[in-house]
């Protein structure tokens, strides 16, 4: 190992932080596109040293131990098929995502909050078909009357998704970094243009 290297990283433990693998599941498929599905560089070595994966890519870098040197994995592929959840946790981020990170009556994106289209005060219960993505003006705009009452509308009316509709959401919210070896495999299913 070069020296300039070795003390790199052993003064920034953090250094190798930025060799994230890709994780697709055995149908070379990510298990998540949002947020993506990435191993650490240290969870991905493990991972292949126990053979519960196969190297698919790697980086142009090694990390060494003093019997052994391995370059670092940047694409690996479950041996074991995941199977994907057919339901949709409803959660906060599986929410704002459903409504792509916009408020649900203005458009707006950033700072969001979520707001019950039927007040819990009138009767409103927390669900799918009850719940959107808010900005914080909108959300105290509306306040706890109706829409109608409010003089507001909804940009489309929430549905519960489905587990393959939330997850084609998600790939159109790509990381800021994508390496360039990753490409390959997070749009292989898209359908190509003519």
């Amino acid at each position: 190992m070069d020296g300039d290297f070795r003390t790199e990283f052993v003064r920034e433990p953090a250094a190798l932080r930025q060799f994230p693998a890709l994780v697709l599941n055995a149908d070379y498929r990510p298990l998540s596109y949002y947020p993506l599905s990435l191993w650490t560089w240290q969870e991905a070595v493990k991972a292949a040293w126990s053979d519960r994966v196969d190297i698919v890519a790697e980086y142009d870098h090694w990390v060494r131990s003093p019997s052994t040197e391995i370059r670092i994995p940047s694409v690996i592929v479950l041996r074991d098929f995941v199977r994907p959840q057919k339901r949709v946790a409803f959660t906060r981020f599986n929410l704002f995502l459903r409504d792509e990170f916009r408020c649900q009556y203005c458009g707006a994106k950033g700072d969001l909050t979520f707001d019950h289209v039927v007040p819990r005060a009138r009767g409103g219960i927390t669900s799918w078909e009850n719940v959107v993505a808010a900005c914080s003006p909108c959300n105290l705009r509306k306040g706890s009357r109706s829409l109608r009452q409010a003089r507001m509308n909804l940009r489309k009316p929430p549905r519960a998704p489905g587990a393959e509709q939330l997850r084609n959401m998600g790939r159109k919210f790509p990381p800021n970094h994508l390496h360039e070896s990753w490409l390959d495999f997070l749009y292989w299913d898209a359908e190509l243009e003519a």
